[in-house]
C-alpha cells in the first residue's frame, strides 16, 4: 500500500480534538509510522466488512482506531477515530 497524502475529514478532525492528550500523541506517531511503513505490524491494518466493505482500520492503541478510505491515486481519507465503537456511527 502506497501512502500518498493523507487528507482529513471534519468529522475526523472534530473527534481527534474531542480524545484524552496522551490518544492524540499515540495517533500522531501512528500516523507517522503509517506514512513511512503503511503494513507495519503494531499497526494492525486490515479491510473492514459487512457495511463498512471498502473502509481499512488500523489501531492507534488498544483500545483507539483510525477509519480510513484508500483512493485510487494512492490518497489516504481519514474518516473517523475513536474507541471501537466508531464501527457503529460511520
Amino acid at each position: 500500500m502506497i501512502v500518498s497524502d493523507i487528507v482529513y475529514s471534519r468529522i475526523f478532525r472534530d473527534q481527534l480534538r474531542g480524545l484524552p492528550l496522551p490518544i492524540i500523541q499515540c495517533a500522531i506517531r501512528k500516523e507517522e509510522l503509517f506514512r513511512l511503513n503503511p503494513l507495519h505490524p503494531s499497526l494492525r491494518l486490515h479491510p473492514l466488512k459487512g457495511k463498512l466493505a471498502g473502509l481499512y482500520s488500523l489501531s492507534v492503541s488498544g483500545n483507539y482506531r483510525i477509519i480510513f478510505e484508500r483512493m485510487n491515486d494512492g490518497t489516504i481519507y481519514f474518516i473517523s477515530i475513536g474507541s471501537h465503537d466508531i464501527y457503529r456511527h460511520v
